[in-house]
């Protein structure tokens, strides 16, 4: 039994060889790489096709309880850091080094899909303006406490071909209403 089990191991080592240099030679002859196969399970996930050159279009969800409209400008995606106060607040404007408190409301240009929202999360959040992305760092510059600030970010101020959530495509432009609670 022993020495049968131990052909049996062999055999089927022997097997997995021949079947794995038959799939590399036969990839090699066609001139291309091994294909996976479509039927099996994988950790990784297609990537997302590129938002990029996409106009932008209008919210296309409800939006969060007290969350402010965001008036997002239908049409051509804008090619430079687009900043309007919708709400001009009072007192000390942010510096590159201030460290705010906001509420902000995203959302994908393409899609006029929601990505993320300190309204839904339940809760403000606070950071240091040269700790997020370059289009929040240059667009909440000069805000004051108690603004409401519409920013239209393209891509290479935001997350460029690398978003960190599925719910980005890559090279999407983003849209954010931001709400200027404190800074510090």
């Amino acid at each position: 039994m022993t020495q049968s089990n131990g052909t049996w191991k062999r055999l089927v080592v022997a097997g997995l060889i021949a079947a794995m240099v038959s799939t590399v030679g036969i990839a090699s002859c066609a001139g291309g790489t091994p294909k996976a196969d479509p039927t099996t399970t994988s950790t990784t996930t297609a990537q997302a096709q590129s938002a990029a050159g996409k106009p932008c279009v209008a919210v296309s969800e409800a939006l969060p309880e007290g969350s402010p409209a965001v008036p997002i400008e239908v049409g051509p995606a804008p090619t430079s850091l687009l900043i309007k106060d919708l709400v001009v607040g009072t007192g000390p404007a942010t510096v590159a080094t201030s460290s705010v408190t906001v509420d902000y409301i995203g959302v994908s240009c393409s899609t006029g899909k929601i990505f993320d929202s300190s309204y839904a999360n339940g809760a403000p959040v606070t950071f240091g303006l040269n700790q997020v992305i370059q289009g929040w760092s240059q667009g909440l510059l000069g805000m004051q406490a108690g603004g409401t600030r519409l920013l239209g970010i393209p891509a290479n101020l935001a997350y460029g071909d690398n978003p960190p959530t599925p719910a980005i495509a890559p090279g999407e432009t983003l849209w954010f209403v931001v709400e200027l609670k404190s800074i510090a």
